[in-house]
């Protein structure tokens, strides 16, 4: 199924989801649609993951427990509450706020959903492939047993056993290592793939070898990137950006609605997806702190912890690129050729501050960055997201991208601004929770 294709299947759901109360919306999908869905969360994390729509809009650049069985928003502490850990307090725990969860107990909320996006991902299945009890398929019986979750309890807690036996407990073995978006993992060579019928590797994937390619060293990249975006004088003169355009994604629809961004060094971001007169997405990080705020949902307010707070800062910071060297650090070259939307791109990897590994993907000929590709660690894996830059205008004698595209394990976002303005005042009270909703409807 074409990407584009996989958001038109999944979307009613989603939507159904952004507007149920109560746990009471029946969600349906049609079989032969769900393998093409892009998440088991998808209706789930496609509010988690209005943290990567909203959240890495921002990206215009200028052991424990193990995973629990595909859990279940039949809420075990009401919207208040999860509202209530947005305000500096222990972030709300799985199963807080999920009801039976038997394996991924014990971590965050967002990294709950992210896991079972990394679930989904794998297999190429939605949520009712695994919660929908009876038939019936209302969000409210989401937490009862079904035999594909009792099957995905055991294949977790099997996946962390051998990982635990043979490599330290890294994530060496995951879903994605046999499923590879198929229910039912392979049990035989392929005679197609060994006579050569081998699909394109995606770029994010290559590694540098045992024998590194030959390429210019980090510095020299990044120096490229900083010249071909004015210099690092004029970039070091942008300190704030507030932008207008327009959003476009699964919670729209994928009809375009109205969007703002803000912008303040050092690393403060906040974007606001306007996805009706009485519904909005906000994703805000404040210089420490970071949340997703979603009108109509069940968790309308979500503080944001490990890869996915590490993945606001990173967006924050990629809006002054003038400080990307000092920020990211362990940096590594040496990948081999590749290409992002058919042209040829240098790759430098580096590691945010948090730990969480970033490949940014450079034009080989203008040296502006196309692609910032991030890993943030979840209870099974690694999952992946991109943002894809393009229509460079500009701006104060600085380049920066108008157009930017988000990819990630639920679907695909993308942002047009039409207006940037540069070394504007900006309220205080833009970022942080001070611009969350005083009272989030659940």
């Amino acid at each position: 199924m074409p990407a584009l294709q996989k958001p038109l299947a999944a979307k009613a759901a989603q939507q159904d989801f952004a507007r149920g109360e109560g746990g009471n919306v029946k969600l349906t999908t049609k079989r032969g649609i769900g393998r093409g869905i892009l998440s088991a969360v998808g209706m789930a994390a496609v509010f988690l993951v209005g943290a990567a729509p909203a959240r890495s809009q921002g990206g215009a650049p200028a052991g424990q427990a193990v995973p629990n069985a595909k859990a279940q928003p039949g809420q075990a502490q009401g919207a208040g509450q999860a509202t209530s850990a947005a305000s500096g307090a222990k972030p709300l725990m799985s199963d807080q706020f999920f009801k039976n969860v038997q394996v991924l107990k014990g971590i965050p909320v967002d990294q709950f959903l992210g896991t079972m996006g990394f679930i989904a991902a794998s297999l190429s299945v939605n949520c009712t492939e695994c919660h929908a009890a009876g038939g019936r398929g209302m969000i409210r019986d989401y937490a009862a047993d079904t035999p594909k979750k009792q099957k995905a309890r055991q294949m977790m807690l099997m996946v962390k056993a051998i990982n635990q036996t043979n490599f330290g407990g890294a994530h060496r073995v995951t879903c994605w290592t046999c499923h590879r978006s198929d229910t039912q993992p392979p049990e035989t060579p392929s005679l197609m793939v060994q006579n050569g019928a081998v699909a394109e590797r995606d770029p994010n994937d290559i590694e540098v070898p045992d024998e590194p390619i030959p390429s210019p060293a980090a510095d020299q990249i990044l120096d490229k990137y900083i010249q071909a975006l004015g210099g690092a004088e004029r970039l070091a003169g942008i300190t704030s950006l507030a932008a207008k355009g327009t959003y476009a994604g699964f919670d729209t629809d994928l009809g375009k609605v109205p969007v703002e961004v803000y912008a303040k060094s050092p690393a403060q971001s906040t974007t606001i997806v306007h996805r009706s007169e009485k519904a909005e997405n906000i994703t805000t990080y404040d210089g420490r702190n970071g949340w997703i705020a979603m009108t109509n949902t069940i968790l309308p307010v979500k503080p944001l912890t490990g890869g996915e707070l590490d993945g606001a800062q990173l967006d924050a910071e990629m809006f002054f690129p003038a400080g990307i060297k000092k920020y990211l650090r362990d940096w590594r070259t040496g990948f081999p050729p590749t290409t992002v939307n058919d042209q040829l791109v240098q790759v430098v990897q580096g590691t945010t501050p948090g730990g969480t590994r970033v490949k940014l993907f450079f034009d080989a000929k203008s040296g502006l960055l196309v692609r910032v590709a991030r890993f943030a660690d979840t209870a099974l894996g690694f999952n992946p997201s991109q943002v894809d830059y393009s229509d460079y205008r500009d701006l104060a004698g600085v380049k920066v991208p108008f157009h930017w595209t988000l990819t990630w394990t639920d679907g695909r976002s993308e942002f047009e601004m039409s207006e940037v303005q540069p070394n504007v005042p900006i309220d205080a009270a833009k970022f942080g929770e001070s611009v969350l909703p005083k009272a989030a409807t659940p």
